[in-house]
């Protein structure tokens, strides 16, 4: 049955089921199956829904981008190439990361039911949406998750002007009894590249320490990698500890990419189409690597998530610095939009509403 969907007006919120729809339409219109489909969908959108815009449908254009280059497969064979009873690898058959890393995570959920603990490392894969949903997979089976990729060569590193690593986020969900689950997810450079879209789209500047230009000077010039600028690692500069940055988004790197087969380091893939691929590839596209942790493997769940409780309450009762009104928790904000979300709608800046209106006009969208 065909549907024709509203004309996406710039400045406009739009109900989570309406772009759910027509997302879904999308991935459809480039050839994913209808399962595939709806899981690249669910986990695009829950970006936007907790908060994450930058990686939510302002990611769909780029998606169907990589597809009409040849470096996304839309009906992949996603399969375990290699296992032990505790860990495996996946070849993503170059589909959507999207689709690849809820796979692959299931993988490790069944793995730790079964033995304790599951880590699966993924090669030949794509961008992957936000590192936290993968993660928040093994909450309601009484698990610790855990999820990292590595990304788009934008990040130089101390001392450093070549841009040698991707923004490599780490994510962690933790789950507890009353109180919602620890989450956190967190790029390790200072901001994460789709900050400095969003930037760029409100034509603004960025904070000092975001990024450095060709030369390794600070700048706040939000395009300026396209200057051959880089983004810089967690802590900015040596004295605040970008160093440490540099050594976490190594470990996601290794982790994801050398672990697994995947191109690491500067020879990862970029995620904008019309950049051309790096020479001499040593992997099979972009790499992942997730985590899942039974609870009961160290302690009975309850009663570690009656501990997890009195953590949670206890820091959430620390005394706030002059100027703040409460301590967070990781995974608040995004919570707590999540719920503003799911009632008020999902809100578009003017230029990802003109590009969904693009690609409406484009698809002849069949349900």
């Amino acid at each position: 049955m065909n549907h024709s969907f509203p004309t996406l007006r710039p400045m406009q919120i739009y109900p989570y089921d309406h772009l759910y729809q027509f997302t879904q339409s999308v991935f459809k219109a480039i050839g994913c199956s209808d399962v595939h489909a709806a899981t690249a969908t669910q986990t695009l959108l829950s970006a936007d829904m907790r908060g994450i815009d930058s990686h939510g449908v302002a990611r769909l254009t780029g998606y169907v981008r990589l597809w009409e280059a040849g470096r996304v497969n839309a009906t992949p064979d996603i399969k375990i190439v290699h296992e032990t009873p505790s860990t495996a690898v996946v070849d993503g058959d170059a589909g959507l990361g999207l689709v690849v890393a809820p796979f692959a995570m299931q993988v490790a959920i069944d793995k730790a039911r079964q033995a304790g603990t599951g880590w699966v490392s993924v090669r030949n894969s794509n961008h992957f949406g936000i590192a936290g949903y993968h993660a928040m997979m093994a909450l309601e089976q009484d698990m610790i998750g855990m999820a990292m990729t590595n990304a788009s060569a934008l990040v130089a590193p101390t001392f450093s002007i070549e841009r040698m690593l991707g923004t490599n986020p780490i994510a962690v969900a933790i789950p507890a009894g009353e109180e919602p689950p620890f989450v956190a997810d967190l790029a390790t450079t200072t901001a994460a590249n789709g900050k400095l879209e969003i930037l760029q789209r409100k034509n603004a500047d960025t904070p000092l320490g975001w990024v450095q230009d060709k030369d390794g000077q600070a700048s706040t010039d939000a395009n300026i990698l396209k200057k051959q600028g880089a983004l810089l690692p967690l802590g900015s500069d040596r004295d605040h500890g970008s160093h440490k940055g540099y050594a976490l988004g190594s470990v996601v790197d290794i982790f994801s990419a050398v672990l697994s087969g995947a191109s690491y380091g500067p020879w990862v893939p970029p995620f904008p189409a019309y950049v051309a691929m790096p020479e001499n590839m040593p992997g099979k596209g972009l790499g992942h690597f997730f985590g899942a942790m039974r609870v009961d493997a160290f302690r009975p769940a309850s009663e570690f998530k009656e501990h997890m409780d009195n953590w949670i309450q206890r820091f959430r009762t620390a005394k706030p610095a002059p100027g703040h009104e409460k301590v967070l928790i990781p995974g608040d904000p995004e919570r707590e939009m999540e719920q503003v979300r799911k009632t008020a709608g999902i809100p578009l800046v003017d230029s990802v509403a003109k590009e969904l209106q693009e690609l409406g006009t484009r698809f002849s969208l069949v349900l």
